[in-house]
């Protein structure tokens, strides 16, 4: 495979899971089931605003709570807020009576009430997480290691769990028949960003595949599989845990 073509499926993943400038593709862009393996590498520079803006918001002498809020709302625009509405469609879908009915609330662009609390809980535990996490490099790391390994998390979701519908990005972007190989760039990835961290980014790593593994046993309870929601909200919940695990292990 090309290193142009791989460069073009990093610069496709970059394009589905954030707003960053990416540029245009002559011609057809690869299928999203082919670029599947860049998932994890989009959380970087999503890791790297939310820590310039942390770092600056405490050399300029902002509080901790003020500067975890500022780099939270730093990264929700470098994504669209993508994650968060898909978690908050996951939890008002929950409430349905059958699967076909959780699927429809799903599809709602319309927020209800548990989806309103899931999004002010997400929000408050992340900007509290991320104001605790160290303002040093190893508070770069962690935040690195946090977005590798969430994304890392929801791709592994995306491929072990079967499309929940018919159509949409739990079913395009699948690749379950071809295995886990697409794995590995956002593996290695994430083992080389615990090394600065030690225990406290295996422990990191634990904690995020805990989170993604309750989200995706609710999911294939309730759904059948996943959907793209689903993966927003292994995603979001993932990181959100590292950042507490990690802001707890490092202070």
């Amino acid at each position: 495979m090309s290193a142009a073509r791989r460069i073009r499926e990093a610069r496709l993943a970059l394009m589905m899971l954030t707003r960053l400038p990416a540029g245009r593709f002559d011609g057809d862009p690869p299928a999203m089931s082919e670029a599947r393996w860049a998932l994890p590498l989009a959380g970087l520079p999503v890791a790297l605003i939310g820590w310039a803006v942390l770092a600056g918001s405490a050399a300029l002498g902002m509080s901790e709570l003020v500067a975890g809020l500022l780099a939270l709302a730093a990264m929700v625009l470098a994504t669209g807020g993508l994650h968060f509405d898909g978690l908050a469609d996951f939890v008002d879908g929950m409430g349905g009576r059958d699967r076909a009915q959780r699927l429809e609330i799903m599809r709602d662009s319309r927020v209800g009430s548990y989806g309103a609390l899931a999004l002010i809980l997400a929000a408050g535990l992340g900007a509290a997480a991320l104001a605790g996490l160290p303002v040093s490099a190893h508070g770069g790391a962690a935040l690195a290691l946090a977005a590798v390994g969430s994304r890392l998390a929801m791709l592994v979701v995306l491929d072990r769990l079967p499309p929940a519908r018919a159509d949409g990005l739990g079913r395009s972007a699948s690749g379950r028949a071809s295995g886990p190989g697409a794995w590995l760039p956002g593996t290695l990835l994430a083992t080389l960003l615990c090394l600065p961290l030690g225990l406290a980014g295996l422990l990191a790593l634990a904690v995020m595949a805990l989170s993604a593994l309750i989200v995706a046993g609710r999911a294939r309870a309730r759904l059948g599989g996943q959907t793209g929601d689903v993966l927003g909200a292994v995603q979001l919940c993932a990181e959100i845990a590292g950042w507490i695990t990690l802001g707890a292990a490092l202070a």
